[in-house]
């Protein structure tokens, strides 16, 4: 499935080569003949993604403009060329659009499982029966925890419903609520305040990460050197035994979906098995089998610090650091300017979040997918013709420069990923990202955010997780295979139960 981060990498990269001109359209396979004929020499205003959905628009500037909906669904793309660099392939049987612009010679090719012509009441409709998007500026936590606390559906579903939560998929699910530590079937009504804001937290930071590297990966970098692996791409997403802590991963179908959750880092709790109304949030503490980042802790609340890490956060904020562990915890949210334990229903006060920005061009993700020897049938490139993504593939795997990234190599453009998907971390939106903003930039202490490795408990289990991308392909290959079923019947968010 095409999720969200990728979509938004199309209209990013359409904004910039495509939108502004007048193109000669047609639909190579017959399907999009009308909408082609609509919007022919027609000037391409502007390109907008909203979870899954793209909506382009054409027309003149004063309008009224034509809205060309696009949902890629399992296996889509919209490619751009430059016929006067490279070879423009024919259009396939699954070419619906083909726009072509003489005068600078791109060729785009658009192939979905959705492309509807309309006006800009179709944008409108459809607009309106999307959740929030977690990589729009637009995005309202207050009013999706307003949602979400009032539904009976699990976290796991609404995760997927397009109509909550606009962007994100299965995989995206999985490690969501693992880095979250909440187990999938805690019901919205249970969740509360506290868990809704670290799953929001985390659905930002991963799919902005998804955004600037092209691909889905969930894993910090720092952790994933210290379990001794650092090309680990994820958690527990197709996976029998968890990264972190090496306990046992378990899986079961919602709707259609398999869903994971980690035995250790995501327990069921007595209170989450029955729903109630309002659920006292549980008292967190650190936990030595699943040891979490600082910088992940310290988001979380002071709860989850130890005496010596409380001790070296107040130091740096010029406090008392005398006192039972306690007393720390509660000068120190004092500080932080929040309640120990949280109140439910305190609402979200978002600050602004960075503009997006892609670190890795389309060809530069491409191989790094390759060269982590992950099947692009777990997760493709949408900005990418197939042509020219086995292109981008085939130059990494021979060691040469990949076209657009710069002058570097793909290695060093992860590097930069990897940087900059950290420094990433203190921007994203959410309630607890409040306490950040009183960390001065020039300082790490306390925050873990130095990139010193940390420790983490390595335990039999763990030793013989030396997952590599290659020996999870195949597996990933087969989830994938069994999900391509669904592409036929796959939901566009036309009502307000759409899921994925």
């Amino acid at each position: 499935m095409v999720e969200g981060h990728s979509v938004h990498r199309v209209a990013a990269s359409h904004t910039k080569r495509l939108v502004g001109k007048k193109f000669k359209a047609s639909s190579p396979n017959g399907r999009f003949t009308d909408g082609a004929t609509a919007i022919n020499n027609q000037v391409f205003q502007r390109i907008e993604a909203v979870g899954k959905n793209l909506f382009a628009f054409f027309g003149p500037i004063k309008g009224p403009l034509f809205v060309v909906h696009v949902h890629f669904g399992m296996s889509g793309q919209w490619s751009v060329f430059d016929s006067n660099s490279e070879d423009v392939p024919e259009p396939t049987p699954t070419t619906r659009l083909r726009l072509e612009h003489p005068e600078t010679g791109l060729v785009s090719h658009l192939s979905a499982m959705t492309v509807q012509l309309g006006d800009e009441a179709l944008y409108t409709e459809k607009r309106a029966v999307l959740g929030q998007d977690p990589l729009r500026a637009d995005a309202d936590a207050d009013l999706l925890f307003e949602k979400v606390s009032n539904s009976k559906k699990t976290i796991g579903q609404l995760l997927m419903d397009q109509s909550v939560f606009a962007g994100p998929g299965n995989i995206y699910r999985a490690e969501i609520l693992f880095k979250a530590g909440v187990h999938p079937n805690v019901k919205g009504i249970d969740l509360g305040r506290a868990r809704f804001d670290r799953v929001w937290l985390h659905t930002v930071e991963l799919l902005r990460r998804g955004f600037a590297c092209g691909s889905i990966l969930t894993v910090d970098p720092d952790e994933a050197k210290a379990l001794g692996n650092p090309r680990l791409r994820r958690y527990i997403y197709n996976s029998a035994h968890c990264a972190r802590c090496g306990g046992r991963v378990v899986s079961w179908d919602v709707s259609a979906r398999t869903c994971y959750a980690c035995t250790r880092c995501q327990p069921l709790n007595d209170a989450d098995a029955i729903s109630q109304p309002k659920a006292s949030p549980a008292k967190v503490f650190v936990s030595h089998c699943a040891r979490e980042p600082l910088a992940d802790r310290i988001l979380q609340g002071p709860s989850k610090l130890v005496v010596k890490e409380l001790r070296a956060e107040l130091e740096r904020r010029g406090l008392e650091t005398k006192g039972t562990k306690a007393v720390l915890v509660k000068r120190l949210a004092t500080a932080m300017d929040i309640d120990e334990p949280e109140d439910e229903q305190e609402p979200t006060h978002l600050p602004a979040s960075p503009p997006l920005e892609m670190a890795l061009s389309a060809e530069a993700a491409a191989a790094e997918k390759a060269l982590a020897g992950e099947n692009r049938a777990v997760e493709h490139i949408a900005e990418l013709h197939p042509s020219q993504a086995a292109k981008a593939a085939a130059l990494a795997r021979t060691g040469k420069r990949t076209r657009g990234g710069g002058g570097k190599k793909v290695a060093g453009q992860v590097e930069e990923v990897e940087a900059a998907s950290e420094a990433e971390e203190v921007h994203t939106a959410g309630r607890v990202v409040k306490l950040e903003a009183k960390v001065e930039p020039e300082s790490d202490v306390g925050l873990g955010l130095g990139g010193r490795q940390r420790k983490v408990r390595r335990t039999p289990q763990t030793a013989q997780l030396k997952h590599t991308a290659q020996t999870k392909a195949g597996s990933e290959q087969t989830e994938a295979g069994s999900e391509q079923t669904e592409a036929g019947s796959e939901p566009v968010a036309d009502s307000a139960s759409a899921v994925e």
